[in-house]
């Protein structure tokens, strides 16, 4: 891991202390027994958990469940370019039942797989678990997208797991082993293909909602209780590369995309969507470049977003082949308030912080993964207050109002080296002290 900067810089995390495996007993449910942890299990449990798996990783995120033991599963999907793709879910090996007799201390994996299946030929650009909503049903219910929305239903297997693909490896009597099955395959298009799929989020606030950005310009709501389209619109210009539900209501959302704006659309009132942020050509790209100054206003692709989870007025960006965050006050469209630049090399992925307003988690070619501190300063804070009640008092008024500066952070509070270009970050909501990153064919899940 990254040792810290200088005395003043970030600390590293995924190292530093350990918790005992019987100091955070799990929960098992009650449909499989799971037998006392083995002398194995009661070790000191790393703060750096690898997984090496068989293909190159893309699709990355953490159960929802409430249940140590169910939580700490992790659904993995693969990216090949050309052959059949594949979706996993692993756990570590006292959840999985595994005897000691059967575990083997030179594997290079912390983890285990428990349930297999192909993803056709689309790679799997992203995936995702049911939000949890309370309560306790048979099966886990996840979805990825890629060619299409595919919705899959994770059960515990209990056949033979010889007898199909889908589960993995020899367990023993009291070993969770579990099946991924197709529920549902959903096109809003009765052609046999549609555009590629970039992305989706589920709406945490109304499970039944799932929206999906594609290449062809469209975002498209879907009810996965009825299979159907609710809505589908022409949100940009061009291809939509991204799209995230303000986590409160289940109506708002936003998209970014190659025509280089934040859109934000509401549900209620479809017929027109308000432009939150545009670039231009002389957006940040990486750090030490140059605009294109050939393109005139053409505008940088926006590649990402996501929603701050606690505090929906802000949303973080990044452009494409950038190394800086740009944070958003919907509140205040056009300026970033706050931008992030200690990436020395493109990011491609961000998380907000289940359980904390002002923390953000960011991953970089440069092998990087930053945590930001983006709390605002009082002097941003007054700033930011006057300009809304001046846009509130003087909204017929013809006097300008001040507009807020950006604030640049240029140092994470936390940082941690890992061993490639990192492509996927996800931070568990249910074990929120861990974060998942994926990097060619490796997986690593780190403890804050």
């Amino acid at each position: 891991m990254a040792s810290p900067h200088n005395a003043s810089g970030p600390t590293s995390f995924g190292q530093g202390y350990s918790l005992s495996a019987s100091s955070s007993p799990s929960s098992p449910s009650a449909s499989t027994p799971i037998p006392p942890p083995t002398s194995r299990q009661q070790q000191q449990r790393k703060e750096i958990l690898n997984y090496s798996a068989p293909w190159p990783v893309y699709g990355l995120d953490w159960s929802n469940q409430p249940t140590e033991r169910e939580a700490l599963r992790l659904a993995v999907g693969s990216f090949i370019e050309d052959g059949s793709n594949k979706i996993q879910i692993i756990t570590l090996p006292e959840f999985a039942g595994i005897e000691e007799r059967d575990y083997n201390p030179n594997s290079m994996s912390d983890w285990v797989p428990i349930a297999e299946t192909n993803h056709q030929q689309y790679p799997v650009t992203k995936i995702k678990w049911e939000p949890y909503k309370g309560g306790h049903r048979s099966f886990d219910l996840l979805a990825t997208t890629g060619d299409y929305l595919r919705l899959w239903e994770l059960k515990d297997d209990t056949e033979n797991t010889n007898s199909g693909n889908n589960t993995i490896g020899r367990r023993s009597a009291h070993s969770l082993q579990q099946r991924l099955t197709q529920r549902a395959v959903l096109a809003n298009t009765k052609a046999n293909f549609c555009a590629p799929l970039t992305s989706f989020d589920w709406n945490t606030y109304d499970p039944a909602l799932i929206v999906t950005s594609s290449i062809d310009t469209t975002c498209t709501v879907w009810n996965v209780e009825t299979n159907q389209a609710k809505t589908q619109l022409i949100a940009h210009d061009k291809e939509v590369y991204d799209v995230s539900f303000a986590g409160n209501n289940a109506d708002i959302f936003a998209s970014v995309g190659a025509d280089g704006s934040v859109r934000m659309f509401d549900l209620r009132a479809l017929e027109h969507s308000t432009i939150i942020y545009e670039t231009t050509s002389s957006s940040p790209t990486l750090a030490g470049s140059s605009p294109n100054t050939q393109t005139g206003t053409q505008p940088v692709p926006l590649v990402r977003l996501a929603f701050n989870k606690l505090d929906t007025n802000y949303l973080s960006t990044f452009h494409m082949d950038s190394s800086s965050v740009q944070i958003l006050d919907i509140r205040v469209p056009g300026i970033p308030v706050t931008e992030l630049r200690g990436h020395k090399g493109a990011l491609n992925c961000m998380a907000w912080s289940p359980i904390g307003s002002t923390e953000i988690a960011t991953g970089s070619d440069d092998h990087q993964v930053f945590i930001w501190e983006v709390s605002p300063s009082r002097h941003d804070r007054e700033e930011l207050d006057y300009h809304h009640s001046k846009s509130a008092s003087n909204s017929t008024a013809k006097s300008p109002v001040p507009v807020p500066s950006t604030r640049v952070l240029h140092e994470p509070f936390r940082a941690a080296n890992v061993g490639g270009e990192v492509n996927q970050l996800a931070w568990s909501s249910a074990s929120p002290d861990w974060v998942a990153v994926g990097f060619g064919r490796t997986v690593q899940a780190l403890r804050l």
